[in-house]
This record gives structure tokens, sequence and C-alpha cells, in this order.
């Protein structure tokens, strides 16, 4: 190993007096500075928008949405020739835009041409062995453990990114600024609420105006207001209509309400669902436990709400603590022999332990929002309906606020 003497000059009268009192001998070290972890390369890479990660995270994240479990060149290609409109359903824009190098619609309009066919299948196959290079995919184009990390680092900055630019992340909002829900701070009485919250004005006033006696039919509670701590369960519809678009929007506003809350120092668990329960994660302060949870959901099959809230009743803790679950879903439950009474009859045991339920519907249809009102109006918690993906987390932040 190389060494170098270093003199250590010690001053002493004048600047013309300079006398050497100290020599001695030193190392000099060979060797680097500790290298970054994959996992801190990749979120450098995300956070400083280095374009090729960004777009190999959106890619992956996309495919995961739309339940595309493994990537196989000469398969993908075969899809795009064989039937563009079938394989542009199946794998979305982006997939396309970022396998092939180019938009869909321009693949669209030369995908018959022998020339573009053979580009194409060349840029599929280099893409592809990119990704493989990279790790974020397997020797067989399944996605790997990185692969997961990147899409989470993408669909998490993405989403704060978002949240920060529409000022959605500063103080909570006032629940008059509440405009998807209900503006009232009394709602019916319903068994499970607490005596302490009649409001009996309220109340005798409704029978009076109803010529009615003073009973279960005419009496209003105040809305609950949170004592301590808050556990909030997200259920996020995972069946086969969520696939694409409305996954990834739900999965977005499942993060912003997990950095939100657990910012907050309140506690939030996870339910995937579809037929059956198909992944879970009991109220936590963990966001990074939340966000890979959320990344992985892949979308299939039915709609089971009812098994939902019956199991969301399991992960609240049995203390004094506001419990609240919001669901998330297109469509009103298809699984079950009577799905629509199971559901009801979930929320009203739900009810019973103290949980209040919120439900998000995204473009129901008439019966999907009858039900969907009962259920709220049983669950005691409030109805957002919205048309429009934009908006979805917001008004999970909004439903969040409106329990603080």
């Amino acid at each position: 190993m190389p060494q170098n003497t270093r003199t250590v000059w010690a001053v002493t009268g004048n600047l013309d007096q300079v006398d050497v009192t100290i020599t001695e001998e030193i190392q000099e070290l060979d060797g680097k500075l500790a290298k970054q972890t994959e996992e801190e390369k990749l979120m450098s890479s995300v956070l400083e928008n280095d374009t090729d990660t960004v777009d190999q995270g959106n890619l992956i994240k996309d495919a995961i949405n739309r339940g595309i479990g493994s990537f196989t060149p000469d398969l993908m290609f075969e899809q795009l020739v064989n039937n563009y409109s079938i394989a542009k359903n199946i794998l979305g824009p982006t997939i396309i835009r970022e396998l092939t190098g180019y938009d869909s619609s321009y693949c669209e309009k030369n995908i018959r041409i022998p020339e573009f066919q053979k580009e194409l299948k060349s840029n599929i196959g280099s893409n592809i062995s990119k990704l493989k290079e990279n790790k974020l995919l397997g020797k067989g184009g399944e996605i790997t453990e990185a692969g997961f990390k990147l899409a989470s680092m993408v669909l998490y900055t993405q989403e704060l990114d978002k949240l920060k630019a529409r000022g959605l992340l500063g103080e909570k909002m006032h629940k008059k600024s509440l405009h998807y829900g209900d503006k009232e701070d009394v709602k019916d009485y319903h068994k499970g609420d607490r005596y302490r919250d009649l409001a009996i004005k309220r109340s005798v006033k409704l029978a009076i105006r109803r010529q009615s006696p003073l009973g279960k039919t005419n009496l209003k509670t105040f809305e609950r207001q949170s004592k301590g701590q808050i556990f909030l369960v997200y259920g996020l519809d995972a069946s086969g209509s969520m696939k694409g678009d409305k996954l990834d929007t739900c999965k977005k506003a499942g993060v912003a309400l997990a950095f939100k809350a657990i910012e907050e120092k309140d506690k939030v668990g996870l339910l995937v669902f579809g037929a059956d329960i198909k992944d879970e994660v009991f109220p936590t302060g963990d966001f990074r436990l939340i966000l890979e949870k959320i990344t992985r959901i892949q979308a299939a099959k039915e709609t089971n709400i009812a098994k939902t809230i019956l199991k969301s009743i399991e992960m609240f803790p049995n203390q004094d603590v506001t419990k609240h679950l919001i669901l998330i879903t297109d469509a009103m439950p298809t699984a079950g022999d009577k799905p629509e009474d199971e559901t009801l009859k979930a929320a009203n045991i739900a009810r019973e332990h103290g949980i209040t339920i919120s439900l998000i519907g995204i473009q129901l249809d008439k019966e999907g929002k009858r039900l969907a009102q009962d259920l709220t109006k049983l669950g005691g918690g409030k109805l957002y309906l919205t048309r429009s993906l934009k908006e979805v987390d917001q008004i999970v932040l909004e439903d969040y606020y409106s329990v603080c």
C-alpha cells in the first residue's frame, strides 16, 4: 500500500522563523465509497426523472394493472399482427408504445406492411431484452422483485407530484369544503350509534313535522367525531371490469390516502377484493408495506362486497377508536346467492361493531346507485358517485378528512 509523508508545521515567533517540530508517516488508502443498492439506484433515477427508467416503470406498472404477468416477444408480436384490435385492448397504449417504439395509432395504420412488421419484431425483442438486462424481468419474461419495486416508486412519485400540484397535501380540509358527500351534520339513527350523539332537537322537530310519536324512525344523530387515532381500511375492487386505467387510478388514490393518513399518525389497512378476498393488510403505520401491496394488485373476475365488509370487522382493533371502511368499486356485487341482501346484512353487522362505511362508485348504473345508497345509509358513511377518474384521489382524501 503506498505511503506518503505528512509534515506538520508549528509556527513560533514571527513568520520569518518557522521550525519543523513534528513529522509523521500517513497511509494513503485505496478503495471506493460504499455502493448504492439496486433499489437506491432505481429510486434516484425516478426522482431525477431519468426518462428511460420512468418509462420502464410505467410499462411494468401498466402490465400489472392489465393482468400481464410476463413478456414474451414472439407472442406479443403475433398478437399485434394477427388481430390488432384485440391486442390493443389487452396491452393498452402504454405497453404498445414502450415495446414497439411507436404510438398505438401509428402501429394500427401500418401493421399490415411487411417492412414495418419486421421493425416491430426487432424493437419488441430489443426492448424486452433491455428490461431483462436491467433485471426488471426474469429470464422467462416474468416481472422480478426489482420490477415491482420500480413500478411502486413510479406510482408513488407520480401521485405525490399530482397531489402537490393540486394543493391536496396541506392542512386537512374543513367539512364545509367537501362537495361530493353529504354536508349535513346529522344523519338517521342506526343500530350501533351512540345515544350521546342523539340530536334531540332535530329528532323532536322531525317527529312533530311528521305528526308521529318520537321513535327510531324519527331519531337523528350527530355525525360521530373521531376519538384519538383513526383506523381506516381501504377496500379496493379488483374485479375484471377494473382492469387498466380504473385500477391504476384507484391504486393512486390508495397511495394518497395511505401517505396522508399515516403522516397524520393514523393507521391504514388494505383489502383487495374480487370474488374472494385477494389480499389484506391490517391497519398499519408502515407506508412502504401499503405501497408495495397496492402496486401488486391485479384485476380478475367477480365482485363480492359482503365478504369484504365482514373481513374488515376482523381487521379493526377492539378499542374505542374511529373505525372506517372506504369501498371503491365500479359495480355492485355479483358473487354469492343473493349478493344484494348479503351486502346489506354485512353492512348492518359492521355498523353494530362501530364501523362506518363510505363507498366511492365509479360509473355505477341505476341499480348500482340504489344499492350503494342503501349500503352507505346502513353503514353510516357517505356515498360519492363519479363518472370521472380524475377526481377519485381527491374524493378518497375528502372522505378521510370527513371522519377526522
